[in-house]
């Protein structure tokens, strides 16, 4: 027995794909995603950092729900420096909540981040550089690895206030990995191969539950249909594009309704 992962990646139409490395080696970011043009939301994992470093057609944001961890981390050590970070934080997700409120998109999202969001990104770098030069901070405490943790990716955490597509966290990828225990720190007994074909179902599964796709339904039509369908034309069986082309007139099965 060995440890094995899954590495979730969510695009941008609300599609998923879970795929099956045997290490966190920083290739796999790089065979995973490949020629990758766009923006890149991640964690603070450093191979993400790499493999956008240099390339001037990605832009690398950053997740404030990582950087928001570690100063709750450092509560116990430093309370009162750890309340000031947090409440800083906090602002930021309550202007997040009032974008969601008020339904705001395009660049309406894109000028309120810049009105009311974008000052207190920057008070809170002003916060961290003065927690810098604090005479009582130690390098090894708490708020030292959280301080540098945030100041390391200033640039990436900040790439949000300027797109109004870029969530300012990866919150929404674990929710959407959530009905997968599997895909959580549980030891689960798989062969490589076992556990390559069971990334290939539940990111079909995952998907369909984001497009609102009953999973039943689209696999026993998909199943069926495969058989005549042009491989050319495959895309046409992937959750998203099957909501739009063969959910109103879905193939049935006498065996799948008496299964039902």
């Amino acid at each position: 027995m060995r440890q094995g992962y899954f590495w979730p990646l969510y695009g941008d139409a609300d599609e998923m794909v879970f795929r099956y490395a045997p290490s966190r080696e920083h290739r796999h970011v790089t065979t995973f995603l490949g020629e990758f043009q766009g923006t890149l939301l991640s964690g603070g994992y450093e191979a993400y950092a790499a493999y956008a470093k240099g390339k001037s057609h990605i832009i690398h944001a950053q997740c404030w729900a990582h950087c928001r961890r570690y100063f709750e981390q450092a509560r116990d050590r430093d309370p009162a420096a750890s309340a000031e970070a947090l409440a800083l934080i906090g602002v930021l997700y309550r202007h997040e909540e009032i974008l969601r409120e008020r339904e705001l998109g395009g660049e309406e999202k894109r000028d309120y981040r810049m009105q009311h969001s974008e000052p207190v990104v920057q008070a809170f770098w002003a916060w961290c550089d003065r927690q810098c030069h604090r005479p009582d901070l130690l390098p090894t405490s708490p708020v030292s690895k959280a301080l540098k943790y945030a100041m390391s990716r200033q640039g990436s955490l900040q790439a949000f206030l300027a797109d109004p597509n870029v969530p300012n966290d990866t919150n929404h990828l674990g929710g959407a990995c959530a009905p997968f225990p599997w895909a959580r720190k549980l030891p689960v007994r798989l062969t490589e191969i076992g556990a390559e074909r069971i990334g290939f179902i539940q990111s079909l599964l995952a998907t369909c539950r984001l497009q609102g796709v009953n999973p039943y339904t689209y696999l026993v039509d998909v199943l069926q249909r495969i058989n005549v369908h042009p491989a050319s034309k495959v895309i046409e069986l992937t959750p998203r594009v099957w909501k739009e082309k063969f959910a109103d007139n879905p193939m049935k099965s006498d065996l799948a309704m008496a299964d039902q």
